[in-house]
C-alpha cells in the first residue's frame, strides 16, 4: 500500500478493501492491516485480485471519488463511476486542451524535454559505468548533441517543430545504441530502429518492452479518468491510443530501453529465443516471450525516489503517478505538467 497524492494504492493482490464508517479498511486472510479515514483521498487504485467490498464500492460512486481496478500486472479492468462523475468535466478539458494547439504543446513539450533529458541520462549511466568497454568520445557527443536540445524544445511553440527536435533527439540516441550493448554482438547489434515488423532480435525486444510500456501507460490513464485515446502530441488515429504515446515517451528511456539493454548485457536472451517469419518479421519464441514478461513484472517491484514528489514508489506505480499529475495540470490543481526526470 502507498498513498501518493491523496490517492491509496493498493498493490498486494491478495488485498480486500472494504468501508467503515467513513474509513477505507484494507483486509489480508480476514485481518485488518490498515485503515484510512476516506476524507483525506481523492481516488483509490486497486491492483489486487480481491478488489472492493459493495458498500466501499458505493460510497465511492456516490461521493464521485475515484475508485479504480487493474490486474495486479496493471492492466486496466474498470472503474466505479456513480450518476454523475467528475471525470466528464476532467474529459471536457482534455478535449479542449486536445484542440487548442497552444495548450497541446505546452504539455507535449514537457513530456518530450523528459524523454530527451533521461535518454541523455542513460547515455551518462553507461559512460560512468562501462567507461572501459564503450567508445566513450562517441557516446558524450550523443550526450552532448542531447544536451543541445534540451532548451530548444523547452521553446518549441508548435507541434511539428517539437516532433522535429524530437526526431533529431531521437536519431542521436539510436547512432550510439550499439555502442551500449556488451555482449553478443553476433546476435545483438544494431543499426537502426525499425518496427512492423521488427527485422533483428534487438529491434524485436525494443518493440515488446514499447508495446507492454504502452498497455500500462493507456491503463494508467484510464484509471484516472483520463481518455487514452486523445493525445497532444500523437494525433488522434481510430485505434491508437495517442495519449498513452504521449505519456510513454518520457519514460522509454529509463522503463523500457534500459530494461531491454539489461537483459541483453546480462545475456538473458540468445539466438534460438527468437523466429524469423516468411515476411522477415523477428519475434520472440513464446518461451523467451514469457522469461520477458516475467522479467518486466520483476523489474516494475523495484522502489526508486520519485523525483518531483520526493517518496519512494515501485517502477511499476510511475505511469499511474504520471497519469494522476497529469490529470492535476488539467484540473488546475497545478500550474505545470511535471515530466518524470530519472536521477
Amino acid at each position: 500500500m502507498k498513498k501518493l497524492l491523496n490517492t491509496l494504492f493498493v498493490t498486494s493482490e491478495d488485498a480486500y478493501i472494504t468501508l467503515d464508517g467513513e474509513n477505507v479498511v484494507v483486509n489480508r486472510d480476514k485481518q485488518e492491516i490498515a485503515r484510512f479515514p476516506l476524507h483525506t483521498l481523492s481516488g483509490i487504485l486497486c491492483f489486487s485480485y480481491a478488489g472492493a467490498s459493495p458498500a466501499l464500492m458505493g460510497y465511492c460512486a456516490h461521493q464521485k471519488m475515484l475508485l479504480s481496478f487493474c490486474s495486479p500486472r496493471g492492466r486496466f479492468l474498470a472503474r466505479v463511476v456513480g450518476e454523475t462523475s467528475g471525470n466528464v468535466l476532467l474529459r471536457r478539458t482534455q478535449y479542449r486542451v486536445a484542440d487548442d494547439p497552444a495548450q497541446s504543446v505546452r504539455i507535449a513539450r514537457l513530456m518530450i524535454f523528459g524523454k530527451l533529458y533521461n535518454t541523455r541520462q542513460y547515455v551518462e549511466r553507461v559512460c560512468r559505468d562501462h567507461s572501459l568497454r564503450v567508445n566513450l568520445p562517441q557516446l558524450k557527443e550523443a550526450s552532448r548533441r542531447l544536451k543541445e536540445l534540451l532548451p530548444t524544445v523547452c521553446t518549441a511553440t508548435d507541434i511539428d517543430s517539437l516532433r522535429g527536435w524530437e526526431g533529431v533527439g531521437a536519431n542521436a540516441y539510436f547512432d550510439v545504441l550499439d555502442e551500449m550493448i556488451l555482449n553478443r554482438k553476433d546476435v545483438f547489434s544494431f543499426t537502426a530502429r525499425n518496427r512492423r515488423p521488427p527485422r533483428d532480435p534487438v529491434n524485436a525486444l525494443l518493440s515488446f518492452a514499447y508495446s507492454l510500456l504502452a498497455n500500462d501507460c493507456a491503463s494508467a490513464l484510464e484509471a484516472v479518468g483520463l481518455d487514452a485515446f486523445v493525445g497532444f502530441m500523437h494525433q488522434d488515429r481510430p485505434g491508437r491510443r495517442s495519449l498513452a504515446a504521449d505519456l510513454m515517451e518520457e519514460l522509454r528511456p529509463c522503463m523500457a530501453d534500459r530494461f531491454v539493454l539489461s537483459c541483453i548485457n546480462n545475456r538473458m536472451f540468445d539466438k534460438s529465443d527468437f523466429q524469423t517469419a516468411d515476411s522477415g518479421a523477428v519475434q520472440l519464441t513464446d518461451a523467451a516471450r514469457k522469461t520477458f514478461l516475467k522479467n518486466w513484472q520483476e523489474r516494475k517491484t523495484d522502489t526508486i525516489t520519485h523525483p518531483f514528489l520526493g517518496e519512494k514508489v515501485q517502477w511499476g506505480m510511475v505511469p499511474y503517478v504520471q497519469a494522476l499529475l497529469l490529470a492535476r495540470y488539467l484540473r488546475g490543481d497545478i500550474d505545470e505538467y511535471p515530466p518524470f526526470l530519472w536521477k
